[in-house]
Protein backbone atom coordinates (compact mmCIF):
# COMPACT_ATOMS: atom_id res chain seq x y z
CA UNK A 1 0.00 0.00 0.00
CA UNK A 2 2.65 2.29 0.67
CA UNK A 3 4.16 2.44 -2.50
CA UNK A 4 0.46 2.58 -4.31
CA UNK A 5 0.13 5.68 -2.05
CA UNK A 6 3.61 7.20 -2.97
CA UNK A 7 2.64 6.84 -6.54
CA UNK A 8 -1.21 8.14 -6.33
CA UNK A 9 -0.60 10.81 -3.58
CA UNK A 10 3.48 11.55 -3.59
CA UNK A 11 4.54 10.98 -6.73
CA UNK A 12 2.12 12.87 -8.77
CA UNK A 13 0.68 16.02 -10.37
CA UNK A 14 -2.91 15.11 -8.92
CA UNK A 15 -1.71 14.21 -5.99
CA UNK A 16 -2.90 16.63 -3.65
CA UNK A 17 -6.09 16.90 -4.97
CA UNK A 18 -6.60 13.05 -4.66
CA UNK A 19 -5.14 14.03 -1.09
CA UNK A 20 -7.83 16.41 0.12
CA UNK A 21 -10.82 13.91 -1.60
CA UNK A 22 -9.65 11.25 0.73
CA UNK A 23 -9.24 13.51 3.56
CA UNK A 24 -12.80 14.69 3.07
CA UNK A 25 -14.26 11.45 2.49
CA UNK A 26 -13.01 10.53 5.97
CA UNK A 27 -15.54 12.63 7.63
CA UNK A 28 -18.06 11.59 5.24
CA UNK A 29 -19.00 9.67 2.17
CA UNK A 30 -20.45 12.47 -0.69
CA UNK A 31 -20.85 11.78 -4.38
CA UNK A 32 -18.68 13.37 -7.23
CA UNK A 33 -20.95 17.11 -7.38
CA UNK A 34 -20.58 17.33 -3.32
CA UNK A 35 -16.71 16.67 -3.38
CA UNK A 36 -16.78 19.33 -5.91
CA UNK A 37 -18.45 21.66 -4.11
CA UNK A 38 -16.88 21.05 -1.21
CA UNK A 39 -13.34 21.19 -3.02
CA UNK A 40 -14.13 24.09 -5.20
CA UNK A 41 -12.62 22.06 -7.74
CA UNK A 42 -13.91 21.51 -11.20
CA UNK A 43 -16.33 18.25 -11.70
CA UNK A 44 -14.46 16.63 -14.34
CA UNK A 45 -11.67 16.75 -12.38
CA UNK A 46 -12.99 15.17 -9.71
CA UNK A 47 -14.38 12.58 -11.57
CA UNK A 48 -11.83 11.45 -13.21
CA UNK A 49 -9.61 11.63 -9.42
CA UNK A 50 -12.54 9.28 -7.93
CA UNK A 51 -11.85 7.13 -11.26
CA UNK A 52 -8.25 6.86 -10.24
CA UNK A 53 -8.50 6.08 -6.40
CA UNK A 54 -11.71 3.47 -7.09
CA UNK A 55 -9.32 1.12 -9.89
CA UNK A 56 -6.20 1.47 -6.92
CA UNK A 57 -8.57 0.22 -4.02
CA UNK A 58 -8.86 3.75 -2.19
CA UNK A 59 -12.70 4.20 -2.43
CA UNK A 60 -15.33 2.13 -3.45
CA UNK A 61 -19.00 3.47 -4.52
CA UNK A 62 -22.34 2.54 -3.70
CA UNK A 63 -25.64 3.75 -5.92
CA UNK A 64 -25.50 4.48 -9.17
CA UNK A 65 -25.38 7.67 -11.66
CA UNK A 66 -26.03 11.31 -9.83
CA UNK A 67 -26.41 9.53 -6.50
CA UNK A 68 -23.21 7.26 -6.39
CA UNK A 69 -21.25 7.95 -3.27
CA UNK A 70 -17.92 7.32 -2.40
CA UNK A 71 -16.40 5.57 0.93
CA UNK A 72 -13.11 4.89 1.82
CA UNK A 73 -12.09 1.00 1.36
CA UNK A 74 -11.14 -0.82 4.39
CA UNK A 75 -8.20 -1.12 2.93
CA UNK A 76 -7.87 2.53 2.82
CA UNK A 77 -8.98 3.11 6.51
CA UNK A 78 -6.14 0.48 7.75
CA UNK A 79 -3.44 3.01 5.99
CA UNK A 80 -4.44 6.30 6.86
CA UNK A 81 -1.67 6.73 9.36
CA UNK A 82 0.63 5.69 5.60
CA UNK A 83 -0.96 8.29 3.82
CA UNK A 84 -0.41 10.82 6.29
CA UNK A 85 3.39 9.96 6.60
CA UNK A 86 3.63 10.45 2.99
CA UNK A 87 1.81 13.25 2.71
CA UNK A 88 4.29 14.69 5.16
CA UNK A 89 7.16 13.18 3.44
CA UNK A 90 6.24 14.24 0.12
CA UNK A 91 5.45 17.89 1.37
CA UNK A 92 2.18 17.92 0.44
CA UNK A 93 -0.96 20.14 2.08
CA UNK A 94 -4.04 18.90 1.14
CA UNK A 95 -5.90 20.06 3.83
CA UNK A 96 -10.11 20.37 3.34
CA UNK A 97 -10.26 24.12 3.54
CA UNK A 98 -7.39 25.64 1.10
CA UNK A 99 -9.75 25.23 -1.62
Amino acid sequence: MRQLLWWLIGGSRGGKNRLRIVRTLQTRPMNTNQLSNELALNYKTVQHHLEVLEENDVVTTRGDNYGKMYFLTDRMRENLDILEEIADQADIEGETDDA
